[in-house]
């Protein structure tokens, strides 16, 4: 039986991330889609009582036009379509995906011990405890009265973020840090949602069936929420690609890499939907942190890697090192007890196969060092060393 729990466990990561994938396609697509009509709707041409814009749009051969309006009492159409559930099964896949991931693979992915000695069981703890105290914390600020102003609301939630990924990057492995950074922001997101946004616009509505004027406040305070989940949308979107990218959670200050990505991603929205054409200039900030980034990540010179001159390297003790610490996971027929099929397909079985993904051990296992995964089969660092060595030498078969 035990031979099944990888396959089975395999099979629900894909079934569930491919949910989590459909789900997010639909609220972030409707997200946008908002987020555009609200940059670009316009006064009615022929004002129109209770109309505050509207816009006219052509798609798939047909012509839409689309109003925006005041709802007063005795408006209330007779069908009103909700975007809530798209949110609300995004998180919840995305929720069950980091169980599956990082919380049921004996900690493989979640922490590192060239990082911090944090067991998975304290580490998975302070991952949930995050999602559940990040939004206690982010919604009193901006309830408070600081929140009121909204620019020092804004600057104390920036300096906590700040401390959040600082703080996850040196207590998880770099991929486990950026996951639950974004884990952080969907759960603010849905949570906005829910708690917030959804609330307000059912208040206005009972208001206007019962013909009573509704409280617009509402509408604009649910708007403000609405503002800062389109802030976070292109972040959470680059940390749900990150763990592909290892020169960036792997960086040795991946929590600056991090935050720089998390700011440029938020500085393009604010030019995607702001109305006044002005905000070009927010793309200057948002070209230096990418240039930062490029700079950040570029490979530096290394003439030798780890232990630097050293004698030469043969094939041999090469191969002897990638056989013990390596085949586990990346032969044909795997040993380890979570991957039963080679990670990306690949696999080191052959001497010619090994010397053509040099490159590619040399970055991952030499350079950046996150493979083996959390160090799993116990590789050394005068072992990366002589893989280093080897690989400079030329990588030869001899």
């Amino acid at each position: 039986m035990s031979e099944w729990f990888p396959f089975l466990h395999e099979w629900l990561n894909l079934f569930v991330r491919w949910i989590h994938l459909i789900a997010g396609i639909s609220w972030i697509g409707s997200s946008f889609y908002f987020m555009w009509l609200d940059a670009h709707i316009a006064e009615p041409e022929h004002p129109r009582e209770g109309v505050e814009g509207e816009l006219w749009m052509v798609h798939s051969g047909g012509f839409y036009q689309v109003e925006k309006r005041l709802i007063r009492p005795g408006e209330m159409p007779k069908i009103l379509h909700w975007f809530k559930w798209e949110a609300t099964f995004t998180w919840l896949s995305g929720f069950v995906l980091l169980g599956i991931v990082y919380y049921t693979t004996g900690g493989m992915y979640l922490v590192d011990p060239a990082v911090s000695s944090l067991s998975p069981g304290a580490a998975s703890a302070i991952g949930l405890g995050l999602l559940v105290s990040a939004w206690f914390i982010y919604d009193l600020i901006f309830q408070s009265p600081l929140g009121k102003t909204g620019k020092a609301a804004s600057a104390v939630s920036i300096f906590l973020i700040i401390g959040v990924a600082y703080g996850l990057c040196h207590l998880f492995s770099g991929r486990a840090a950026y996951i639950h950074v974004g884990a952080m922001f969907g759960t603010l997101m849905v949570l906005n949602v829910w708690v917030r946004i959804l609330p307000a616009q059912q208040a206005m509505i009972d208001a206007t069936k019962e013909g009573r004027k509704p409280d617009y406040s509402l509408g604009l305070a649910a708007k403000r929420r609405s503002v800062h989940n389109t802030y976070m949308t292109f972040p959470v979107l680059f940390i749900m690609l990150s763990n592909h990218y290892p020169m960036t959670y792997a960086h040795p200050m991946n929590w600056v890499v991090l935050l720089l990505l998390v700011g440029a991603g938020a500085g393009v929205r604010h030019y995607m939907v702001a109305k006044d054409r002005r905000a070009v200039w927010i793309l200057l900030p948002v070209g230096a942190a990418l240039l930062a980034l490029f700079v950040m990540t570029a490979p530096q010179p290394t003439p030798a890697v780890g232990s630097g001159a050293g004698p030469a390297v043969p094939f041999t003790s090469a191969y002897a090192v990638i056989s013990s610490r390596c085949f586990a996971c990346h032969s044909s027929h795997p040993t380890d007890d979570i991957f039963k099929v080679a990670p990306n397909g690949v696999t080191f079985d052959s001497p010619e196969r090994v010397k053509a993904l040099a490159p590619r051990i040399r970055e991952r296992v030499v350079v950046l060092k996150t493979m083996p995964l959390a160090n799993k089969t116990g590789i050394s660092q005068e072992e990366r060393d002589l893989l280093g060595r080897w690989i400079d030498g030329g990588a030869k078969l001899e």
